[in-house]
């Protein structure tokens, strides 16, 4: 009896949890959504797809209005920068401190930093040097 209530608690906790996340991770990856080191104007800035596929967000919701889908063309903008976030552009249109954390808190979660970006180098994107 135990067993049969275990077994349709995982059932439900793989159709509700599991599925979802790896279809999310499955459509970042199908559509070259996997993670974004961003190195301009600061170095470095991490943006992961699969945390914000899924939570109500889709491709659409980003591109092409808030970025550009070719890599590294928002990069070239002069107000790419925290002072335009912070007035509801780019990442700052979500992250306002309602729909989703501040730009101004969690800096962290973000900016990785040099150490993050040379360990992200190292270990994430093989290129380790030996």
């Amino acid at each position: 009896m135990q067993m049969k209530r275990l077994s349709k608690i995982f059932l439900v906790f793989y159709l509700l949890v599991i599925i979802p996340n790896i279809t999310t991770e499955v459509r970042a990856q199908e559509y070259g959504g996997g993670p974004i080191v961003f190195i301009q104007p600061v170095r470095a800035v991490i943006f992961e797809h699969r945390f914000h596929l899924g939570k109500k967000i889709d491709c659409q919701s980003c591109h092409p209005d808030l970025f550009a889908q070719k890599t590294g063309e928002v990069e070239k903008r002069d107000d790419f920068t925290m002072a335009s976030f912070r007035q509801g552009r780019y990442c700052g249109k979500c992250h306002d401190g309602k729909a989703a954390f501040s730009v101004d808190s969690r800096c962290n979660w973000c900016h990785i930093g040099v150490q993050g970006h040379k360990h992200l180098e190292e270990y994430e994107l093989g290129n380790k040097k030996q």
